[in-house]
């Protein structure tokens, strides 16, 4: 198999955006990752969208969008890509499947989601989309009462662990003022995270504001290419391993606290690299609320099952420890418009590999990790990245 390599990225910021909608964020991303990759529209051999919407907005069959702020892509084969909170991976793994098929040397992938313009109360509405309906729809507080239900379960089986996650929403929050992109730059504290409060109310079960990531409006895009391509160009972070593994929707049909999927998803990528945690400089994973970002610690193997509380309480996962969790600030501080997820973290894996990644910059970072989760931990998918040139 021929290896991919990313050799060219475009990243928005994310946030409450004056952009109407996925066309005009698509837009910011498309031609800057073009240029960043040194190529011309007609180099591309193909188009991978991720887009959620799934109610966000009327408009959809979005793969054809990236070709209206760029025609010359307007004949250029597009699909789009949807897989909940994983979205982004899932483009991307199409991307990368059609270039390590040899069906084509350089792809475009872009990921997007105008989040923003819906009330609070839709936006919980249609993230419920992403669960099981037939049973989870009635869930008080949506998709944050999916976690809440999640967390409950975890503290029940392992004890409270309300402060642990506090500590994990305030190291997201104070590594999210070095990300240029982030939404919320700002360093909130341990005793405001740990504390309900006006500012900080329950949203669901024990998780507090501080616990839940953010609506988010933005964009990320990706220049794919094979390796031999990849070689010629000005820079190329290759996919060093990648996985994916799914486990059942229903969290009735298995144990939600589990996070099986990502466990197999971590194994697998881990043994194609030929390598172990040890060996990783970094890990973006995904923060969706900070209960998953604690059990996605167990997953990746980092602690044993109900002992996430270790690698916090030990410092492992800040960015000075033995394995640094999310010095992006991850989806808790960065934000998290669900078709772009994916793709950001891809983006800021690169750029930590390349040493570009300014304040966020883990010093000699080789290795990245990333993991994307589509639902509760439904859709699984781990990428290994490292530098190829």
């Amino acid at each position: 198999m021929t290896r991919a390599a990313i050799v060219g990225f475009a990243h928005s910021p994310f946030g409450k955006l004056e952009d109407p909608d996925t066309e005009a964020l698509m837009a910011r991303v498309t031609s800057a990752a073009l240029e960043h990759a040194g190529i011309t529209p007609d180099q591309v051999d193909g188009i991978f969208v991720g887009v959620f919407n799934a109610g966000f907005q009327k408009q959809d069959f979005q793969g054809a969008m990236p070709a209206l702020s760029v025609p010359e892509l307007g004949q250029v084969p597009a699909v789009r890509f949807e897989n909940a909170c994983a979205t982004g991976s899932a483009a991307i793994n199409g991307a990368l499947d059609f270039i390590e098929s040899g069906r084509g040397r350089i792809a475009l992938v872009v990921g997007a989601e105008k989040m923003t313009a819906k009330s609070n109360a839709e936006v919980g509405d249609i993230l419920l989309n992403a669960s099981y309906r037939k049973e989870e729809a009635d869930i008080a507080g949506g998709f944050a009462g999916v976690f809440g239900r999640i967390a409950e379960n975890y503290f029940q089986r392992y004890g409270d662990r309300s402060e642990e996650i506090a500590h994990i929403a305030a190291k997201n929050h104070r590594n999210g003022m070095g990300n240029p992109f982030a939404q919320f730059r700002k360093d909130l504290g341990f005793e405001f995270c740990n504390t309900v409060s006006d500012k900080n109310p329950r949203v669901a079960g024990p998780l507090r504001r501080t616990d839940c990531s953010l609506v988010s409006d933005g964009a990320a895009a990706l220049v794919i290419a094979d390796a031999e391509t990849a070689r010629g160009m000005a820079r190329a972070v290759a996919f060093r391993a990648r996985a994916q593994a799914n486990d059942i929707m229903p969290m009735s049909r298995r144990d939600p606290i589990a996070f099986d999927g990502a466990r197999r998803a971590w194994a697998k990528a881990l043994a194609e690299a030929g390598m172990t945690l040890d060996d990783l400089s970094l890990v973006e994973t995904h923060d969706c609320f900070t209960i998953a970002e604690l059990i996605e610690y167990e997953a990746m193997g980092l602690t044993a099952p109900g002992e996430g509380y270790r690698a916090v309480r030990e410092g492992w996962t800040r960015k000075d420890g033995k394995l640094p969790v999310n010095p992006s600030g991850g989806l808790k501080a960065k934000g998290h418009p669900i078709g772009a997820t994916g793709v950001s973290m891809h983006v800021l894996g690169a750029m930590q590999v390349l040493g570009e990644a300014g304040d966020m910059q883990i010093k000699d970072a080789e290795t990245v990790g990333i993991f994307n989760m589509g639902g509760a931990a439904v859709a699984n998918y781990v990428s290994i990245l490292e530098r190829l040139k």
